[in-house]
């Protein structure tokens, strides 16, 4: 499908910026606005290699915002809206174009600054948000852990699935605040916790059935992947489960899958952030998070 460039919105200097939506011939430039910042834009990216940017694949688009023909910023609008290197005027032009249209988006994610400017001009017509996320700093580790890697933590192997997804689905519960399985989402929940065993990206500390610790890189490219669902047995925190657990996740990801781990947390969740910051996680960037 063509779609047309628009006239979006105009930068400071006068010359009018354009929105138009990517496919796969844009691939190149899209991965030069990328790479900019590789491990900031890992979701972005990852999502844009799997994908190639056809939207068939992609469940959603991507949005290029250009001047004079030049690609600068990005944003992937599916279930999660994420700005990409977007200035002011780049996210004024995306949110003008997605008042457009029907919001598809649970989530805007992304660096706060983006993430409050696309806000601004779409809170009036999306809002209120179901909750406000805005202080999350963004995590990384490129070097040897700083402490001990609990040798305990492994792979979950594909017949580990029936209990693993049961902590899975506590911890997306007690994260977001409502459950994955609600409105019927049991099953594309679960086909997702198989599918991140299956591709050898669930690593999980399991004893006599009971999972104590557990975590999942939600997508990697060749310069970073990005942890996600962190969790640990309400029973046994406060053990350093978490500290010792996310050094063996960040030493075999760095080994085997990218040679940069990312996540990031909620500012105010103060025993996660010094398990991270023991392990070696050093803060790079502020994200924020609105979710519907």
């Amino acid at each position: 499908m063509i779609v047309a460039s628009e006239p979006d919105a105009e930068r400071p200097d006068g010359r009018p910026g354009t929105v138009r939506v990517l496919g796969p011939a844009d691939l190149s430039a899209a991965l030069v606005v990328l790479e900019a910042d590789p491990v900031t834009n890992v979701f972005a990216e990852y999502r844009s290699r799997i994908t190639q940017l056809d939207q068939r694949w992609l469940g959603g688009q991507m949005w290029g915002y250009e001047q004079e023909g030049e690609l600068l910023s990005l944003c992937h609008v599916g279930a999660n809206m994420v700005p990409v290197q977007a200035s002011p005027e780049a996210c004024a032009a995306y949110a003008e174009r997605a008042l457009k249209q029907r919001r598809q988006s649970s989530t805007i994610v992304g660096p706060r600054d983006a993430v409050s400017d696309l806000w601004e001009a779409l809170e009036p017509s999306w809002g209120p948000a179901r909750d406000e996320r805005w202080d999350q700093p963004h995590l990384e580790i490129s070097g040897a852990a700083e402490v001990a890697p609990d040798p305990g933590v492994r792979r979950t192997e594909p017949h580990q699935v029936d209990e693993l997804y049961p902590s899975c689905v506590a911890m997306y519960t007690e994260e977001v605040g409502v459950s994955p399985e609600s409105d019927g989402g049991r099953n594309l929940y679960r086909a997702r916790v198989s599918q991140l065993v299956n591709r050898g990206w669930s690593f999980s500390r399991i004893e006599n059935g009971k999972v104590l610790f557990k975590a999942e890189i939600a997508c990697a490219t060749p310069y970073a992947c990005q942890v996600q669902g962190v969790y640990v047995d309400p029973s046994r925190r406060g053990e350093g489960l978490c500290t010792s657990g996310m050094a063996a996740v960040a030493e075999i990801a760095r080994a085997e899958i990218a040679p940069t781990v990312a996540l990031y947390v909620n500012a105010h969740n103060a025993p996660a952030r010094a398990a991270y910051a023991k392990v070696g996680f050093q803060q790079t960037a502020t994200f924020s998070t609105l979710m519907f």
